[in-house]
């Protein structure tokens, strides 16, 4: 079998995985392969294509777009949008 090096692992991350493989009684070694293995089946297990489900709701959501009217006048809603927004991050050049 291949062997595989992990650099740069997060210690949070590593702790989580002792911790599940712990849990589950398993090796970290076991527990990586079995987290990695059940990751990848579900991946292959999902349509390629959306569901009818979120092909329902972005229809949905299509037939809303710019149908939205604020209690308010326009004025209020600039102003009180204004008011909430933050300054940003600051960059240096």
């Amino acid at each position: 079998m291949a062997s595989l090096t992990l650099k740069n692992l997060p210690d949070d991350l590593l702790s989580a995985l002792r911790v599940a493989a712990e849990s589950d009684r398993r090796s970290l070694t076991k527990e990586i392969i079995h987290l990695l293995d059940s990751a990848l089946r579900g991946r292959a297990e999902r349509p390629a294509r959306p569901s009818a489900d979120v092909e329902a709701q972005l229809s949905a959501w299509r037939k809303l777009a710019g149908k939205w009217e604020s209690d308010v006048d326009r004025a209020t809603e600039a102003e009180g949008l204004m008011e909430r927004r933050t300054s940003g991050r600051e960059v240096e050049f």
